[in-house]
């Protein structure tokens, strides 16, 4: 399970085992959210959130982990490339300056 940010509570990660489309889970205190990223013609056309069966982010933390994810789009797809497609090991990073 790579994590790839860490952001005020906020952790984001993706299982070893991953699928596409590209996507992101999240996590915080306890609950978790899937948020699928879809591009077209190389950019961003959408950011969904798909239901987990365990407990979800509430709609505050939802909207947080969007914001951080619309921010760091290019990075995260870059970290999915390198880690499902490459074969690379990918870094957490810590971020501490609110969005």
């Amino acid at each position: 399970m790579p994590k790839i940010y860490e952001y005020f509570g906020f952790i984001f990660f993706f299982y070893s085992d991953e699928h596409e489309p590209v996507h992101v889970h999240v996590r915080k205190s306890g609950c978790e959210s899937i948020f699928e990223i879809i591009m077209e013609d190389g950019k961003l056309k959408t950011i969904r959130c798909r239901k987990k069966r365990m407990n979800e982010l509430s709609d505050k933390d939802k909207t947080i982990a969007e914001d951080f994810i619309r921010k760091y789009i290019d990075n995260i797809i870059n970290k999915w490339v390198n880690f499902f497609v490459l074969k690379k090991r990918i870094r957490n990073s810590k971020i501490t300056k609110k969005i």
